[in-house]
């Protein structure tokens, strides 16, 4: 019974069942019960882990500047890539660049790849966990300044999820 309760989550269940009603379109009762009978379904037959975040401690204030900064690249890199779709010129040239990554979490640096997948422009490739490096493709690397200015924005990502995440783990 003790692992029944502990792989219980009711927000997650709580969660399901508003997601199910909307999925359906409408409020009744049957579907309350079919989103409360998926919600516990999933999370006592598939529990997911425990995430390992006992030494991450979020630090308010950059984390503002993180998301300003993550919108601002968002922004940038969505206007971008319309420029080089809708310009009359032939494709950019493209480049695979290795970067290294200094967070120290693999948590964070998870973060950091979903983070960098959704701005458009660039793409993580692979994700070298034991050097910390990442393998990116960059959609526009005409030049060494342009694969360095794309480097120098990775780093401002990582140094803002430092900041926010890992600041005083050592």
């Amino acid at each position: 019974m003790n692992g029944i309760r502990r792989r219980f989550r009711p927000y997650f269940t709580a969660w399901a069942v508003v997601m199910w009603v909307m999925l359906q379109g409408e409020l009744t009762v049957g579907n309350v019960l079919a989103g409360l009978f998926i919600g516990l379904a999933v999370s006592l037959l598939l529990p997911l882990p425990a995430i390992p975040s006992g030494a991450i401690h979020v630090h308010l204030r950059p984390l503002i500047g993180l998301g300003w900064h993550w919108l601002g690249g968002l922004f940038r890199g969505a206007f971008a890539v319309a420029w080089i779709s809708l310009r009359p010129a032939p494709p950019p040239t493209t480049a695979i660049v290795t970067v290294p990554m200094r967070v120290e979490s693999e948590l964070i640096l998870a973060l950091a790849t979903a983070l960098y997948n959704l701005q458009p422009g660039g793409t993580v490739t692979d994700i070298d966990v034991g050097n910390r490096e990442w393998t990116i493709h960059l959609l526009n690397a005409g030049s060494d300044s342009d694969i360095e200015r794309q480097k120098r924005a990775v780093a401002e990502l990582e140094r803002r999820l430092i900041a926010t995440f890992e600041r005083g783990l050592k």
